[in-house]
């Protein structure tokens, strides 16, 4: 049992203001993990005023300062690598080489490419006789998910401190204990008092104190649609800024001349990542009709290729869901399908086979239309619909006919031809024919998807306003 029972504010660990914890369980024994405090709006404003007054000079450091000391974050994180995979593991449930992967190296190389992208921002650009500045967007609120809590923290801090700027951290309290690692993190390498601040709680409390602060400026949030709409109306009071990454329904187009089970073998692993818990995942397969019955041959067979278990075991290669909420809305979703009548390859809304202990989902697979409801609504876990298409104006057009814009795929022999239909797709990141996910590159979406972008230098770029002086 881990007891968390302070959290960092001003470079320090100290009590929160409040009394109350939260219990963090584990998704595979349906056990509890650990207990962390349940902060309080008078934390996230002593977290605001900490950050506020150490903004002035560490928004002035050079950049190789900053640079340096990020690299150094990095550093000591990786050292304890293997400690975060298994904490991630125990709160997320995802399998252990996965994770060490997808939820531990990639948040450590976020945070080296954040520093690494500084010398590629132009700070200061002439136009006429116009110094046009970037300059740090002030004091930011972090808020991020529980699908993968270290990548998110090292994303959303790691680029905000290049910029410049501060910031006051709410760490999802579903799997918050690798955000802990990083403050930890913080505090060895000696960034400066009240640059980094971490408050642990709920979004209602923690979260919504942080969109309302007067002295926050920015709020870059990744969640639900509906927690994005809710930190803009209360973001709009003060008038900050904004940065969203939220859900998405991703279209996985695979055009006749390709190679169709490659195509819907990588489409389906990049979808059940993480057992389906990822924003951008392939969620909708469009094939072309002529070969539909050959298609939902080629997505069942994958889908029960797939072994559930302990995450722990080096065979199992999908786990839980996250949490008991997560499953039964997961399963939700299915009996919806089987309302509606659309046809299930394989899964269903029962517990596995062996499996009654812990929040498992059958991998699922339906053949359906894009007007039904599995395929308008972003489910969050490892469901998929086959979806048939005439013609690549039909592949785009159902591709398009969606609230959500985050991510897509586009699959032909001819990647030229890919290439054009992609141009036409309403979505942040398009991937070519199972090209792999360039983490430099921006990430974020259209329409429901959110405002503003992640990653590489673009990630950076977002906590930062012009100014033009001269």
């Amino acid at each position: 049992m881990i007891e968390r029972n302070q959290i960092f504010l001003d470079g320090k660990w100290t009590e929160s203001s409040g009394t109350e914890v939260l219990a963090v369980i584990n998704p595979t024994t349906e056990e509890q993990l650990a207990t962390i405090p349940a902060g309080t709006p008078e934390d996230v404003d002593r977290a605001a005023r900490a950050a506020a007054a150490a903004f002035p000079t560490w928004s002035q450091t050079s950049t190789q300062e900053r640079a340096l000391l990020l690299k150094k974050l990095a550093d000591a994180l990786e050292a304890r690598a293997e400690e975060i995979t298994r904490t991630i593991v125990s709160e997320v449930g995802q399998p252990a080489k996965q994770a060490a992967t997808a939820q531990t190296s990639t948040a450590i190389a976020d945070l080296r490419i954040a520093a690494e992208s500084l010398d590629e921002i132009a700070w200061d650009e002439r136009v006429g006789n116009t110094i046009v500045h970037r300059a740090p967007a002030g004091v930011v609120g972090a808020i991020t998910p529980w699908n993968a809590p270290l990548k998110m923290v090292c994303m959303k801090a790691g680029a905000a401190l290049a910029a410049g700027c501060t910031v006051v951290l709410k760490g999802t309290e579903v799997a918050p204990l690798s955000a802990f690692i990083f403050a930890e993190a913080v505090a060895e390498v000696g960034l400066p008092e009240g640059v980094f601040n971490l408050v642990s709680g709920t979004g209602p409390i923690v979260g919504e104190a942080i969109a309302t602060h007067p002295l926050i400026d920015m709020v870059s949030l990744t969640g639900s649609v509906r927690a994005g709409r809710r930190v803009m109306q209360l973001a709009a009071g003060s008038i900050k800024r904004v940065s969203l990454e939220l859900g998405g329904k991703s279209a996985n187009i695979i055009l006749p001349d390709a190679d169709l089970e490659t195509a819907i073998s990588d489409g389906m692993e990049d979808s059940f990542r993480n057992s389906g818990q990822v924003c951008g995942g392939l969620s909708r397969v469009l094939v072309p009709r002529a070969r539909l019955t050959e298609a939902e041959e080629i997505a069942r067979a994958k889908a029960d290729s797939y072994i559930l278990g302990d995450p722990f075991d080096p065979k199992t290669t999908l786990g839980p869901v996250t949490t008991a909420a997560q499953r039964d809305r997961i399963r939700t979703y299915i009996r919806s399908g089987l309302d509606e009548g659309m046809r299930m390859m394989t899964g269903g809304p029962e517990a596995p086979d062996g499996l009654s202990r812990g929040y498992f989902v059958r991998p699922t697979v339906f053949s359906g239309n894009n007007q039904n409801r599995i395929a308008r609504e972003e489910i969050f876990g490892p469901v998929v619909v086959l979806i048939p298409f005439d013609g690549d104006d039909e592949a785009i057009e159902i591709a398009n006919d969606s609230d959500y814009g985050l991510a897509a795929a586009i699959w032909s022999g001819d990647a030229e031809r890919a290439k054009r239909v992609a141009r036409r797709v309403r979505a942040g990141r398009i991937r070519i024919n199972g090209s792999p996910i360039n983490p430099r590159a921006p990430h974020g979406g259209f329409k429901l998807s959110g405002i503003g972008r992640e990653f590489g230098r673009f990630g950076v770029e977002e906590f930062t306003e012009y100014q033009a002086i001269g």
